[in-house]
């Protein structure tokens, strides 16, 4: 039952049930990116693709949401979210909820997709399958290339239970000693082969007996722990092989870093990515014909509950499905698309007369990034640049913009570039970065202490014939031409005086002592974005009050925070029609008398990740569009640096109500709607509706918000 407030006799906001949980809101997320998996409209390898991701989000998941209940079990931590479930019951809900899940992946896997890959001339096949040609060949292929990287661990009176890596897939191998009688071995399958082997068609494997290398373009795959199995006697000469049976462990991830006790942050984040190999174990994964004496070898050593141990049929680690995406069947893959290139980024022109001129909105992947990295390229190269100062979170690897960083520095520019060192599971490659920017003369900063820098933003400060001039890019995405292909976000380039006094007070802050908090157009955080946003609903109650046609849209990748949650209920509760449509998590409940009724919450789940945030205000005609870096979740808007900045440009404010943020709203292809309990249906056309696929309509619509008609 939902509580009154006895002052006002309505329903109290912070009623537990108003609130669903964030964890088993992340769950129905990764339930609807299986959907895709199952969704036979996609082509062949892109479902493959979907499992590979299912698999890939779920690791994510126990290494760091899961340790962290975990470690908040341990700890006794007695503050309930806003659902108000304990740790204890959140962990046992989230194992509850994932077997059906679980049981539905391995069954798209085994009972459909293997079977059409096969169809299509994709073979995976089981070891025991394989005909005695390419038997041969794989054991030769074993002899010379997989046993010389192999080491056997004995575990026994002698030997300790060895150390299992993170994600490390593992064979557990019994054998019977002439002396000893039956022992317990780990091995570690190696990461450095291909988790799926190609072999040679029966037809041609004569070609390739002897080679010692499987040096063929056959599409047949056999998994590398089943060729291991099969050819451990070489392993364990003399000895019988009872069984091997494949286990992985998935360890907390997420190290705590203790900031003002460390000397050097970097130092102190590469010693923190080392300890991932070696945080409890959180989960194992088991083959479900692993005897009950080896399974309880591995929860005993591994200091685990039965809980904890999940009995998977079939492969282990499925996310390695992704390897098959370099089969070369553009057939069963996306068609692939050219991004659009705003006429105005012509390759004659100088960017910065162009920005001078208009304000330009790209939305990626449908609009090329190639003008993101021009801008940067250009600036380095350009002799009225002085300075240019940029944010990177996830740079990835051989990244072009990194490169005109370190050119911009050869040039004798003023560059400064704030590496977010803490970007999870990107630390590797910001370290890398950050040592290279600092040997060209870079200088890096990492940061405010207790803080992630979110935030994507370069400022380029440029001297002109009258006066000095700021050039602005901020985006809701990384400065990363590998994920702009495949992440949909917005990205703007403006030189908007203000917004550059802004831009530059920030970087002020984050380089150096600057306390400011107060902005002129941006919303900064920490600091006031919380209360500036919900300052922004208040005034939507009001208006709408007045005129009685409030309306506000949130597109956005999650929606945590209580307050902020609160503040929609209330203007739900004053008649204020709201959609929201946050890709993964909502804590937000739809539907509820006397609360909700007026909120709508979808979610689209496609061909691209779905990372743009665009917040909507329709302020009684007077309308006010913001995008940015931040979520509303209290990582965000108190944890992290983020920035929301207004599009005021009248022409790109009405693009991208209509062209992108209203296309996604009305989707009704693959977008679901969240129902009261928090589960989700497929949204469907109504009677003589057409179909609106958003990706697929901005796919064959990309540019036009850069038209200039």
């Amino acid at each position: 039952m939902k509580k009154k407030d006895n002052k006002t006799n309505t329903i109290s906001l912070d009623d537990h049930s108003l609130y669903i949980n964030r964890e088993l809101s992340w769950l129905q997320f990764n339930h609807r990116v299986l959907e895709e998996a199952l969704d036979e409209s996609h082509p062949l390898l892109e479902r493959v693709k979907f499992i590979s991701i299912v698999a890939n989000n779920l690791d994510e998941f126990f290494m760091i949401r899961v340790s962290g209940l975990r470690r908040q079990l341990a700890a006794g931590a007695l503050k309930a979210p806003p659902d108000g479930m304990t740790p204890a019951e959140q962990l046992a809900t989230i194992r509850r909820d994932l077997l059906p899940d679980l049981a539905a992946q391995y069954k798209c896997w085994h009972n459909d997709l293997i079977p059409k890959l096969k169809k299509e001339g994709i073979k995976i096949l089981r070891y025991e399958d394989l005909k005695r040609k390419q038997c041969k060949l794989m054991r030769n292929y074993f002899k010379r290339e997989i046993f010389p990287a192999l080491t056997p661990l004995a575990f026994d009176p002698r030997h300790p239970f060895p150390h299992i890596s993170n994600l490390s897939i593992n064979l557990a191998v019994i054998i019977n000693d002439p002396l000893h009688g039956q022992r317990f071995a780990r091995l570690k399958v190696p990461s450095t082969f291909p988790r799926l082997l190609r072999i040679p068609s029966e037809e041609t494997a004569d070609e390739y007996q002897g080679l010692g290398l499987v040096q063929t373009i056959s599409n047949n795959f056999v998994w590398l722990e089943e060729v291991i199995s099969a050819n451990l006697d070489i392993l364990f000469p003399g000895v019988d092989i009872v069984a091997a049976y494949p286990f992985r462990i998935t360890r907390d991830a997420d190290p705590e870093i203790k900031e003002d006790e460390a000397s050097d942050l970097l130092v102190a984040i590469e010693e923190s990515v080392r300890q991932r190999h070696f945080g409890s174990a959180v989960r194992l994964e088991i083959d479900k014909a692993m005897s009950e004496q080896v399974r309880n070898i591995l929860i005993t050593n591994l200091g685990i509950a039965p809980y904890q141990v999940y009995t998977l049929d079939g492969s282990i680690g499925l996310s390695d499905v992704m390897e098959l995406m370099d089969v070369n069947r553009p057939d069963l893959k996306d068609k692939p698309f050219r991004p659009s290139v705003p006429p105005l980024f012509s390759s004659t022109k100088n960017i910065f007369s162009v920005i001078s001129q208009h304000n330009i909105l790209l939305y990626h992947p449908y609009d090329s990034f190639d003008p993101v990295v021009e801008f940067v390229r250009q600036a380095a190269q350009d002799p009225e640049v002085l300075a240019i100062k940029q944010t990177l979170y996830r740079a990835g690897p051989n990244s072009p913009v990194v490169a005109a960083l370190m050119k911009a520095r050869e040039n004798g520019k003023q560059v400064a570039v704030l590496v977010e060192l803490k970007a999870r599971f990107d630390e590797e490659n910001n370290i890398v970065w950050a040592r290279a920017l600092e040997e060209a003369g870079v200088h890096v900063v990492y940061g405010l202490a207790g803080l992630k820098t979110h935030s994507k933003m370069c400022l380029v400060v440029r001297h002109e014939s009258n006066g000095i001039k700021r050039y602005v890019h901020m985006a809701t995405g990384n400065y990363n031409n590998v994920t702009a292909r495949i992440y949909a976000d917005i990205g703007y380039f403006t030189c908007d005086p203000v917004i550059g006094v802004d831009l530059s007070n920030l970087f002020n802050a984050l380089t150096g002592y600057s306390l400011n908090e107060e902005y002129n157009k941006l919303l900064v955080a920490p600091g006031k974005m919380r209360e500036q946003l919900i300052a922004r609903i208040d005034r939507e109650i009001e208006q709408h009050q007045k005129d009685g046609n409030g309306y506000i849209a949130l597109k956005m990748n999650a929606l945590v925070d209580k307050s902020c949650i609160q503040a929609l209920y209330r203007a739900s509760q004053a008649g204020v029609k709201v959609d929201l449509q946050p890709r993964g998590i909502c804590c937000l409940r739809p539907g509820v008398p006397g609360v909700s009724e007026n909120i709508t919450v979808t979610s689209i789940v496609g061909r691209f990740l779905e990372h743009a945030r665009i917040y909507y205000f329709r302020n009684g005609g007077e309308e006010e569009i913001l995008t940015g870096s931040a979520d509303l979740m209290p990582r965000n808007l108190d944890r992290r640096v983020e920035t929301l900045f207004p599009v005021e440009d009248m022409r790109l404010k009405t693009a991208l109500r209509d062209e992108i943020l209203k296309i996604h709203m009305n989707d009704n292809v693959k977008s679901r709607r969240m129902l009261p309990d928090g589960n989700y249906e497929r949204v469907q056309p109504t009677d003589g509706e057409p179909e609106i696929d958003s990706q697929r309509w901005l796919i064959k619509n990309r540019g036009i918000w850069n038209s200039e008609e």
